[in-house]
């Protein structure tokens, strides 16, 4: 569990600390900026189900795919809408989707989801998703993720 001030790693106990109003799992040190509700054993994570299926939720940040996109996918979209002869409010309404979605993608200002990559490579049967090779899990435990802490934003006077 990570303090929600300073986004250091708690090893043990965090301390519920009410600050300007609003608890706070906070570390030790960071625990004199506001005032000690109470300290806590150490931190489990435990499965959130959902009540109707009794599934595990799954966060968005979590979900791993196995597909990367193609490099210059844009020109390559636009290269293939024009071979048809269509013209980007054509293209969006045979996937169903806005025009300035296209013009984006073309532009690569935005890269296409997975659902609308798939979308466009059978309309247009060209091939913009490619097969990472390796174990997912190798590939992702490079890179850490964890979100914003006020500690990121804030300066704190000691």
């Amino acid at each position: 569990m990570e303090c929600e001030i300073c986004g250091k790693e708690i090893i043990g106990k965090y301390i519920t600390t009410k600050i300007d109003g609003l608890n706070m799992k906070v570390c030790k040190d960071c625990s004199k900026f506001g005032k000690i509700q109470k300290s806590h054993a150490k931190h489990n994570k435990k499965t959130k189900h959902n009540k109707k299926t009794n599934k595990p939720y799954s966060s968005p940040r979590k979900i791993k795919t196995n597909y990367e996109l193609v490099e210059d996918y844009g020109k390559l979209i636009r290269e293939k809408r024009e071979q048809h002869k269509w013209s980007r409010e054509d293209l969006g309404k045979k996937i169903n989707e806005k025009i300035s979605v296209i013009s984006k993608i073309e532009s690569e200002h935005m890269k296409p989801d997975t659902k609308l990559a798939k979308k466009l490579e059978r309309l247009l049967k060209i091939e913009l998703l490619t097969h990472i090779e390796g174990n997912l899990e190798d590939n992702y435990k490079t890179r850490t993720i964890r979100e914003s802490t006020i500690g990121d934003i804030a300066i704190i006077k000691k």
